[in-house]
């Protein structure tokens, strides 16, 4: 697809010294905003995520332009670089893999070096993975709350998991393949396997799926399946009211075990501490 044609009626050249965060397809390449592609066009550069993947989008609308690549490997090296051209006045597009630079991916600090510089930005807005899968979901979409990847680190990512299983507001979560069903697990096990989540992989693209109604469910339709493709999960919020209390209840029910079973209550208070990732006080408080 010639992008000349597109642009016949229109000439809108990028101004000098600016970043432009340019917001591409999640998976189907027809959705990309004619101003996205104006604008890959006419810059001066364009930094991007992993350049094999850009270059589809530039051969698909018949673009040439300059790539270079900018991720999680090489971009403390190159962010100097592209602060002094921007500087000079020249034009750079920021892109991603997939979807919005800057969320949960590098771009993010170079945003951040641009402002320090006082340099300007300018967002060309598109595709974001949470976002379509949110207003997809039928879950509460006026308010919710982004996690994004979870740390590795199991202490972090228990405070968390405890944090989602408390939740009133949507909770949406990215997740790798290979590390689904160990999420799934883990949200069984804070959340209860009742606890209403959709799970979406592959969206905007042909074998698009979304697997629901809650945990359980969904951990019997993917246990045994080969997961492929990126993956956006959104775990519903509780009733404060109600759920709240029957997360307390588990809580207690299991420091009453550990009672039971000969651990005194400083010491069964951190055991919980620890397994959940939660301040010792709160389930010292529950005895």
């Amino acid at each position: 697809m010639n992008i000349d044609s597109l642009f016949s009626h229109i000439d809108q050249k990028p101004e000098s010294g600016i970043l432009y965060i340019v917001g591409t397809p999640i998976g189907n390449l027809y959705d990309i905003s004619l101003r996205a592609l104006n604008t890959l066009k006419n810059v001066s550069l364009i930094a991007c995520e992993d350049t094999r993947q850009t270059q589809k989008i530039m051969n698909k609308y018949s673009i040439k332009n300059n790539l270079i690549s900018f991720n999680m490997h090489n971009s403390i090296k190159k962010i100097p670089m592209i602060i002094n051209q921007l500087k000079k006045g020249e034009s750079i597009a920021l892109v991603s893999d997939a979807g919005m630079p800057s969320i949960c991916d590098p771009g993010e600090n170079l945003v951040k070096e641009v402002k320090l510089n006082k340099l300007k930005t300018i967002c060309i807005p598109g595709p974001c993975a949470a976002l379509t899968a949110l207003v997809s979901s039928g879950l509460e979409s006026s308010k919710f709350i982004f996690e994004g990847f979870l740390p590795k680190k199991q202490s972090e990512r228990n405070k968390i998991l405890f944090d989602i299983s408390k939740n009133t507001k949507t909770t949406i979560v990215y997740e790798s393949p290979h590390r689904i069903n160990k999420l799934l697990v883990e949200l069984k096990n804070f959340c209860g396997g009742d606890r209403e989540i959709q799970l979406y992989r592959e969206l905007t693209k042909k074998f698009e799926e979304h697997i629901g109604n809650n945990i359980n469910e969904v951990i019997d339709k993917t246990q045994d399946k080969e997961i492929i493709g990126e993956i956006t999960i959104l775990i519903k919020g509780i009733n404060h009211s109600k759920d709240q209390d029957i997360n307390l209840i588990i809580l207690k029910n299991e420091l009453n075990e550990l009672i039971n079973a000969g651990l005194n209550l400083p010491s069964a208070s951190k055991y919980l501490a620890k397994k959940n990732g939660i301040p010792k006080n709160i389930i010292y408080n529950l005895y």
